[in-house]
């Protein structure tokens, strides 16, 4: 995510990307065109990931050789990620924890990679057994990847096997973010949240869909929401679990650190209340990937503070986390986190997925003006829970509202038969 203040991620060469990942052979591309040219390669390239044992060594060697700062002088995560999650992370990661699971379960699915606009775009199609199946394309956010939708692939493409109708079915495609995991690092600037709203109707196109939806949530908000906003005929309706509503004059009050206005309802109370928190607390790393993000060499030199930059994202999912490295799972498991993080680590995206905070200049949670029908779910422990009353202001067709009785940040990664079932209802009219 970004935000603005006023509102309230070997030979150092594009070779070596490719050394990295491990790309299994396939046609070359040609070389990139500039945006719009005739001449750029518009193929759709099968994709598989194999990462080399050294870079798998080299990981646990950084691990084992970290230098610890001595414990918080705190007994709570005031200061920050704490050092006994921390270090039960690492044992795990060092010990037990096995990347090449991920990696299968990666190459399992159907990937590809195709080049828009000069970058290629790294993305998981499966297309669902049952006909007339709704396409959907869904976003990832930070510090969150492909990995975050995982679990929600087969139940969205194969209802009846998942407790659902044929009815219910979705063709379902997952990218990259610039940036992020496997697709390219952009090496100019101009890959802003409209920019990839464009790159994603364009890939929706390519790929033979000529009606479909849209859902995020963190950045995958910002882009889908931008994608409303450029509202192709092609794109039916969006879904967010993570609106954009806050009217300004809650936003006014926020930036001046004042008392929230009066007449508020419990629920806008209670998002008022999160966001203040978080615009106080939760915000340091946002502002320096929003205004810095070159400087951030120590991530992307070593796991462990690749780590504890991704844990400390918002509260709710660090207790969540730090819950999970004390034993007791909930949503999310050590090896969910860890092939998350792992994901960044081997794919060297640490400070290019940051640039992306650079790139935004929208004030995140700001309405947009969308006027396509709009689906909002509702997690309690997400960075705010919109309120029903300010989502009907930010979207006048509004098609859908749910408050979930729990979940947070990362919807589909911790509460996927929620989220499916929330697609399922949230879409049903579309079908």
């Amino acid at each position: 995510m970004s935000f603005l203040i006023t509102s309230a991620g070997m030979l150092l060469v594009a070779s070596v990307a490719v050394l990295a990942v491990g790309l299994a052979p396939m046609p070359s591309a040609a070389q990139p065109a500039l945006s719009g040219a005739a001449t750029e390669d518009t193929s759709i390239r099968p994709f598989r990931v194999t990462i080399p044992d050294e870079a798998l060594t080299d990981l646990r060697y950084r691990i084992a050789a970290t230098k610890w700062p001595k414990q918080e002088t705190v007994q709570d995560p005031s200061q920050g990620v704490q050092l006994a999650t921390m270090q039960a992370l690492a044992r795990y990661w060092l010990t037990d924890y096995d990347w090449r699971k991920a990696e299968a379960r990666l190459n399992a699915l159907p990937q590809f990679m195709t080049t828009i606009d000069g970058l290629d775009i790294h993305f998981i199609h499966v297309r669902s057994p049952h006909p007339n199946a709704l396409p959907i394309i869904i976003t990832h956010g930070w510090p969150g990847s492909i990995i975050e939708q995982l679990k929600v692939i087969e139940p969205l493409t194969n209802p009846t096997a998942h407790g659902g109708n044929a009815s219910d079915a979705f063709d379902v495609v997952i990218p990259s973010l610039p940036g992020h995991g496997f697709s390219g690092q952009p090496t100019a600037p101009g890959w802003d949240p409209q920019h990839i709203a464009r790159a994603w109707s364009e890939l929706m196109m390519r790929l033979g869909y000529t009606r479909f939806v849209a859902q995020g949530g963190d950045w995958g908000d910002a882009v889908s929401e931008q994608m409303a906003v450029q509202a192709p005929p092609e794109l039916l309706a969006i879904h967010t679990n993570m609106p954009a509503t806050v009217p300004d004059e809650i936003a006014k009050a926020l930036q001046d650190g004042g008392q929230p206005p009066s007449g508020l309802s419990a629920d806008e109370k209670r998002a008022y209340d999160q966001l203040d928190y978080f615009y106080k607390h939760g915000l340091a790393y946002a502002q320096e990937m929003s205004n810095r993000p070159q400087t951030l060499y120590g991530i992307e030199d070593s796991p462990i503070g690749l780590a504890a930059w991704m844990l400390d994202h918002d509260i709710r999912s660090y207790e969540l986390i730090a819950r999970v490295f004390d034993g007791k799972p909930e949503g999310l498991t050590r090896d969910d986190i860890l092939d998350n993080i792992t994901l960044y680590w081997l794919t060297n995206t640490a400070v290019s997925s940051a640039r992306l905070y650079w790139e935004n200049k929208l004030a995140f949670f700001a309405p947009k003006h969308i006027t396509i029908p709009v689906a909002v779910s509702v997690f309690p422990d997400e960075i705010y829970a919109a309120p029903k009353s300010w989502a009907e202001k930010a979207f006048p067709k509004l098609i859908h509202y749910n408050r979930l009785d729990k979940g947070g940040h990362f919807a589909a990664w911790e509460q996927p038969d929620l989220f499916v079932q929330e697609m399922r209802t949230a879409f049903k009219p579309l079908h």
